[in-house]
């Protein structure tokens, strides 16, 4: 895991970071155990032994932004994709990120559990698959809990 912390002087000056490993973006600072078994969670290996590669930020420069605010967000790099810790994220038992399209359907967003975060980064990171192969076969209360059978 590795968790990075920005300084930026201004909210003006604010960017999207630009981590190397697919970007976790924490936008709720409400409890910080719980993003402590987020970033657990999400790190945590699959039974058949797959992991995500990520990079948590946790800068209170992006406290309560919104997915609008986030995919406004200047960009350094061109990244497709981001996962966002926010305050459903904190609060829902399941602890579902925010999983967020940046190219080809900017704006568009799905929830993940933090188990099936794996499947969702390294399809997404290789382009086996697309962002609308999750984000299509969510469960009915838009979370991805992983392929039926």
């Amino acid at each position: 895991m590795t968790e990075t912390t920005l300084v930026c002087d201004t909210p003006s000056m604010l960017t999207m970071p630009d981590p190397p490993c697919a970007l976790v973006l924490r936008t709720d600072f409400s409890n910080d155990a719980t993003w402590a078994a987020v970033c657990a969670a999400s790190s945590a290996l699959s039974v058949e032994g797959f992991g995500a590669t990520l990079s948590f930020v946790s800068d209170r420069a992006f406290a309560d932004l919104s997915v609008e605010q986030v995919v406004a967000l200047p960009r350094v790099a061109d990244r497709g994709f981001l996962f966002l810790v926010d305050h459903v994220t904190i609060t829902n038992p399941e602890m579902p990120l925010v999983v967020l399209d940046l190219n080809v359907e900017p704006g568009r967003w799905f929830r993940v559990v933090p188990a099936e975060m794996w499947g969702v980064e390294n399809n997404l990171t290789l382009a086996n698959l697309d962002f609308r192969d999750f984000a299509d076969r969510v469960d009915p209360d838009g979370v991805f809990r992983g392929f039926a059978g």
